[in-house]
C-alpha cells in the first residue's frame, strides 16, 4: 500500500528517547503503525476499527502480565 500520503503522529506521551510507534489513521479504510526510529521501515495495517479496539483495550487495563 501507498504510504506516501500518511499523516503521521506520535503520541503526547512519548519518551524523549524516541522510543515510540507513528500512527496515520488518515488514509481511507486503514490505519497504519511503524516504528518512529524506522520511518522508512515496514508498517502495520489494519482496520481503523480493530485499532481503536486495541486502544480502548490498552487503556482499560484488559491485558495481563
Amino acid at each position: 500500500m501507498d504510504l506516501t500520503r500518511a499523516h503521521w503522529r506520535k503520541s503526547s506521551h512519548s519518551s524523549a528517547q524516541g522510543q515510540c510507534v507513528e500512527v496515520a489513521t488518515n488514509l481511507p479504510g486503514v490505519a497504519a503503525i511503524r516504528d518512529s526510529k524506522n520511518p522508512n521501515g515496514d508498517a502495520l495495517l489494519m482496520r481503523p476499527s480493530t485499532l481503536a479496539s486495541f486502544i480502548d483495550s490498552v487503556k482499560s487495563d484488559r491485558f495481563e502480565n
